[in-house]
C-alpha cells in the first residue's frame, strides 16, 4: 500500500456539507490525503468559506466568464493540474463535466449522488423517490463518465423510507450516509483498493 498522502480536488456549488466530513476525515488520518484546492462556480458557496476556514486554497470560475462549457472545464483542468490532483471529489457540483474535463482526469473524477442509481438520477434523487412511492432510499458514489450519473458505481448503502416522511426529514437521515460513505469511498481510492473492469468496481484487499 503506498503511504503517501495523495492530493484531492474539491468542487462544490452549495453548503459543502460532505466537503467539511472529507476535510475532517484527512485531518483526523481515516484518509491517507490532503484536500489541496477547493474549487466553485458558485461565487455565494459557503463551501468556499468552509475550506478558508481550514487554510485551503480556493478557486471561484463562473461559467459566464467563458465562450463555452468546454473552455470552462478547459481552465479548470488546467487549474487543477497546477495542484497537482490525484482525485477529483465531485460533492454537490452542479455542472455536468465535459469532455475536456474526463480527459483529464480520466478515472480521478468521483461524484456522490442522494439515491440508489441507476434509480432516480438528476438533481433530486431525494424528492424523485418520495414522489415514485419508494420504499427504500440511499446514497451512491460513483466514478464520473460521459453521462448524468452513470459512471461505474464504488459503493452504495441504503435505508427504508419511513412512512410520512418529508423530503427535508429523508435528507437529513441520507446526509448522515453520505457523509461516512463518500470518506470510505476516497480512502479506498486513495489506497490503490479500486479496480475498475467494465463497469464494475472491484475491490481489492
Amino acid at each position: 500500500m503506498n503511504s503517501d498522502k495523495k492530493r484531492l480536488a474539491v468542487l462544490a456549488s452549495g453548503s459543502g456539507s460532505n466537503l467539511q466530513a472529507i476535510i475532517e476525515n484527512c485531518q483526523n488520518g481515516y484518509i491517507p490525503a490532503e484536500v489541496a484546492v477547493v474549487l466553485s462556480n458558485n461565487t455565494s458557496a459557503y463551501a468556499i468559506e468552509r475550506a478558508k476556514n481550514f487554510n485551503i486554497a480556493t478557486v471561484v470560475l463562473e461559467t459566464k466568464d467563458f465562450d463555452s462549457r468546454e473552455a470552462y472545464d478547459k481552465k479548470v483542468v488546467e487549474i487543477l493540474k497546477s495542484y497537482e490532483i490525484d482525485l477529483v471529489v465531485l460533492a454537490g457540483y452542479m455542472l455536468l463535466v465535459t469532455s475536456e474535463f474526463l480527459k483529464g482526469f480520466q478515472g480521478r473524477i468521483m461524484n456522490i449522488h442522494p439515491a440508489l442509481l441507476p434509480a432516480f438520477a438528476g438533481t433530486d434523487g431525494i424528492g424523485d423517490a418520495l414522489t415514485y412511492g419508494a420504499k427504500v432510499a440511499g446514497v451512491t458514489v460513483h466514478f464520473v463518465d460521459e453521462g448524468c450519473d452513470t459512471g461505474p458505481i464504488i459503493l452504495q448503502d441504503c435505508l427504508k423510507i419511513k412512512e410520512g416522511e418529508t423530503k427535508e426529514e429523508l435528507a437529513k437521515r441520507i446526509h448522515t450516509i453520505e457523509h461516512r460513505l463518500y470518506p470510505e469511498a476516497i480512502k479506498l481510492f486513495c489506497e490503490g483498493r479500486l479496480e475498475v473492469e467494465g463497469r464494475t468496481v472491484k475491490l481489492k484487499s
